[in-house]
């Protein structure tokens, strides 16, 4: 099955691909991390991605040459990271079909603005994919381990809107407003939608994993590690 990511991070310092794809995760852009070029074409080969995040000093050949053979097949955002500070790099990197140029040493809160920002621009922000649930908000389809899951279209707009957020708690005020458009919708009829889309995804509906419940709030939206 093929898997789908956010961001794509290509970058030999493995602590620091690694800690960097952990923060992004955990503020709900779903990120993976390889460690050289080859990392990246067998990445690619098997799953997908929309946004890499592409180190320019790269074991089995540079940043700048992994670039221009990507973008002979794809037109995803490229975001190039390196120490190097020469201004030559910068106009090559863009030339070449980077979309920006990041200095490190980076903050990964600056970062994760940067990329969420892309992300928004040119992404499918509200697409969700962990290996057992699927969502696809173009095709409006909802898969769970591989299965069509049917769904209202209110049912599928809730859920949607949900994993655009994910990673935030969203109050119920929030909800009514964006989803049913209706400030005067009641607690009952979220409860009841909540309720059945736990049933349609969760492995577990009174142990929900995906669709949190957030006490004197509302909900949030989860991402299930694998």
């Amino acid at each position: 099955m093929i898997m789908k990511y956010n961001c794509l991070i290509v970058d030999d310092e493995k602590l620091l691909a690694d800690s960097t794809a952990e923060y992004f995760n955990l503020f709900g852009v779903r990120t993976a991390a390889v460690y050289g070029a080859d990392g990246c074409r067998a990445f690619l080969r098997e799953n997908q991605t929309e946004l890499i995040l592409l180190d320019i000093n790269l074991s089995g050949g540079n940043g700048f040459d992994l670039c221009r053979e990507l973008r002979e097949t794809t037109d995803i955002p490229i975001l190039f990271i390196s120490a190097r500070t020469s201004d030559d790099d910068k106009i090559v990197a863009l030339n070449i079909g980077g979309d920006d140029y990041i200095q490190k040493p980076y903050s990964l809160g600056v970062l994760l603005a940067k990329v969420k920002a892309v992300l928004k621009r040119y992404g499918t922000p509200s697409d969700y994919s962990d290996g057992r649930l699927t969502v696809d908000t173009r095709a409006k389809r909802v898969l769970v381990d591989g299965k069509a899951v049917k769904l209202t279209a209110l049912e599928f707009k809730l859920l949607a809107y949900l994993i655009e957020n994910r990673g935030k708690a969203i109050t119920k005020n929030e909800i009514f407003r964006d989803v049913w458009e209706d400030k005067f919708t009641g607690d009952g009829t979220l409860n009841v939608h909540i309720r059945r889309l736990r049933e349609a995804i969760e492995t577990t509906p009174n142990a929900p994993e995906y669709i949190i419940t957030v006490w004197g709030d509302g909900y949030r939206f989860s991402g299930v590690k694998k």
